[in-house]
């Protein structure tokens, strides 16, 4: 049974860490433009070729990788561009850094927050503006007094909870329906008021989509094309799914490393929430957009933006602690080695990607790489290149503040803001969340995934990590911790450092995957004895009186009718696995019934049990006891569906 309680929390674990792993990807607002540093150490081409080289190639062996790019580019010279592995494994044809096409997942939302600034300097938009001002067939729900503007979307502050489980990406072009329709079908619940928490969201980001397309009178696909990608001369770049032919031939193929080799899958369809990842683009073209936005807005002599217009979106705009890395309007920042660098990452199923631009050394670079080992290389490389090229300075940090800062109080365990509160995808979280436990007064441990990492005081409310070169997850090392207060000056959450776009709350013990799981486990353990005694006390049973079996027969079918939600659930996730992010399967649906019969028989025991005491059923009050534990195990299984939503229906399609 244990085995059994694992397997479901690995198939939870795999969508929570999939959904957290995803977008972690690097940078921090503080611009200096490049032209108006002192000196910019200019970077050797042979050292940077052979550090890429050798890096590269090892990691995509070690991860299982099949394809992958990296392009670098200091001032306007591109000074490293390769193609790693194939674009077509089949056909033998390799990948090319100028020709091949990537997946750029969510680095395409790049493009979308150029659209909006293009238009809000034609004075069509206003950053602050209610949202529903710019929609024409259906509103944002009112949830707030106060209204989403383009503002709190640009800085993943407005609010929504995230939802994603059979629409997001499809993997049928039949399924793609116009943008405006998506949005006014997928509109997720507003959780929080707006600017208040930040929480990820691929939905506020179509909608932006959507509004460029309202305001500018053309498809948002269209307007990019003729507005961004035309002028910038991208011609290997595309919103379209799927691709037009003259670039469809050059995609890199979508693969996944399964059975012990890599095995096709389709050109994911991800149109009905275009805006936020539909791109496809080469390496170099996406060089081609980060020098524009280096250069202030203009490249080649065609100008896409002002250059006050990208300084604006540039600067920090909002952050949790003014310590820790902040949004800027779309692009968003991390601290590498102490360098300053803005980017986006993003991710689908088969793609991992990351562009920065990096002004304080005039760099700008773009890097991708394919099936799901990518998102580790991706996330590896850039911290080694920074380590090998512009180590961090060795500076000591204040730590005056940190005797009196008390460990203790920060104990417990943290989710995203970024998580379904509505949906079933809600159920992702049960094995999820971050756990926070004092070492002593003034050092923490922070456990993520079965990983550990250390992080000391350094001041109130704030942490720094003991030993940089451990990581939380691949890849991912957050350099500074932070705490949330409330107004009565209770911890109630936390921010990682360069994840300013996925705020972490404090979680209710009920809400933590220990209590589920360990509740979990013991009420399956009860039923599963009660099953067992049934079957081998057979003979006994026959001789209770008819009120004696009956109560025991109500036990019986609930705690059968729980171990089948339990045990077909497990056989139903594993024959869906991933398909389940493209729709939501008949086979699924028809499972969704069992909790809902299952918590129907509970209702009955509860009954029963009341009976069992009042009628003093039973041989004695130990019996009685058991029976009761039976009904209580009963009951939080029916409250476990309920909680995280497994009872009834509730997804979209």
């Amino acid at each position: 049974m244990s085995e059994l309680v694992g397997l479901w929390r690995e198939h939870f674990r795999r969508f929570a860490v999939l959904s957290i792993v995803t977008f972690i990807t690097i940078t921090r607002p503080e611009l200096i433009a490049a032209q108006e540093t002192e000196s910019v150490r200019t970077l050797d081409a042979q050292a940077v070729a052979h550090f890429f080289d050798g890096a590269v190639s090892g990691l995509m062996r070690t991860n299982n990788t099949p394809s992958g790019v990296v392009v670098l580019a200091q001032g306007n010279e591109v000074i490293y561009a390769r193609g790693f592995g194939f674009q077509d494994i089949e056909a033998g044809i390799p990948v090319d850094p100028n020709t091949t096409l990537f997946r750029t997942g969510s680095v395409s939302k790049l493009a979308t927050w150029v659209a909006v600034m293009q238009l809000v300097e034609q004075g069509k938009l206003d950053l602050d503006e209610n949202v529903n001002a710019y929609l024409t067939n259906f509103t944002i729900k009112d949830t707030f007094a106060t209204p989403i503007t383009l503002r709190d979307i640009m800085t993943h502050s407005a609010g929504f909870e995230d939802g994603s489980l059979g629409y997001l990406i499809k993997d049928d072009p039949d399924s793609i329906i116009p943008l405006s329709e998506s949005m006014a079908r997928y509109q997720p619940e507003r959780v929080n008021p707006p600017g208040k928490q930040t929480a990820y969201s691929n939905y506020a980001t179509a909608l932006a989509g959507l509004i460029v397309s309202n305001v500018s009178g053309q498809a948002f696909n269209d307007y990019v094309r003729d507005h961004i990608f035309a002028p910038l001369a991208m011609n290997q770049s595309s919103f379209e799914e799927p691709l037009p032919p003259d670039l469809a031939s050059n995609m890199a193929k979508s693969y996944g490393a399964e059975g012990g080799d890599f095995v096709e899958g389709s050109f994911e369809i991800i149109s009905n929430f275009g805006p936020a990842g539909s791109q496809s683009a080469t390496g170099t073209n996406m060089v081609r957009f980060a020098r524009a936005i280096l250069n202030g807005g203009e490249l080649d002599g065609q100008r896409i933006l002002e250059p006050q217009t990208v300084q604006e979106m540039l600067d920090r705009h909002f952050a949790h602690d003014q310590r820790l890395t902040a949004m800027g309007l779309g692009f968003y920042g991390s601290d590498y080695e102490g360098t300053i660098v803005m980017g986006h990452g993003g991710d689908t199923r088969y793609f991992h990607s990351y562009l920065g631009i990096d002004r304080e050394h005039d760099l700008t670079f773009f890097t991708s790489f394919g099936a799901s080992g990518g998102s580790t290389v991706r996330s590896v490389l850039l911290p080694a290149f920074y380590a090998e090229f512009f180590p961090r300075s060795a500076t000591p940090e204040d730590t005056s503040e940190a005797s009196a800062v008390n460990a203790h109080e920060y104990a417990g365990t943290y989710g995203f803001w970024r998580s379904s509160f509505s949906k079933i995808e809600k159920a992702l979280g049960i094995s999820g969340g971050i756990t926070i436990a004092p070492l002593s007064d003034q050092e923490l441990m922070v456990v993520l995934g079965g990983n550990a990492k250390k992080y000391v005081a350094v001041a109130q409310d704030l942490f720094r990590e003991s030993n940089s070169g451990v990581s939380l997850i691949s890849g991912m090392s957050p350099r500074l911790l932070a705490f949330q207060r409330d107004e009565l000056g209770e911890v109630t959450g936390a921010v990682m450092d360069g994840l300013p776009f996925m705020s972490l709350r404090k979680l209710a013990i009920y809400e933590t995957p220990n209590f589920n799981l360990t509740l979990l486990t013991l009420s399956l353990a009860m039923m599963l004895w009660l099953l067992l005694r049934r079957f081998f006390q057979r003979a006994t049973i026959k001789n209770l009186s008819v009120s004696e079996r009956r109560a025991l027969s109500a036990a019986v079918w609930g705690s059968a009718a729980h171990w089948w939600v339990v045990l077909s659930g497990t056989v139903v996730l594993t024959a869906l696995g991933d398909s389940l992010f493209s729709s939501i399967p008949m086979l699924f649906k028809a499972w969704l019934v069992f909790p809902i019969i299952a918590t129907l028989i509970t209702v009955y025991l509860v009954y029963k049990t009341f009976n069992v005491w009042r009628q003093r059923l039973t041989t004695s009050t130990w019996s009685r006891l058991r029976y009761t534990c039976v009904m209580l195990g009963s009951v939080f299984m029916s409250w476990f569906y309920h909680f995280w939503n497994i009872l009834g229906f509730q997804y979209l399609e």
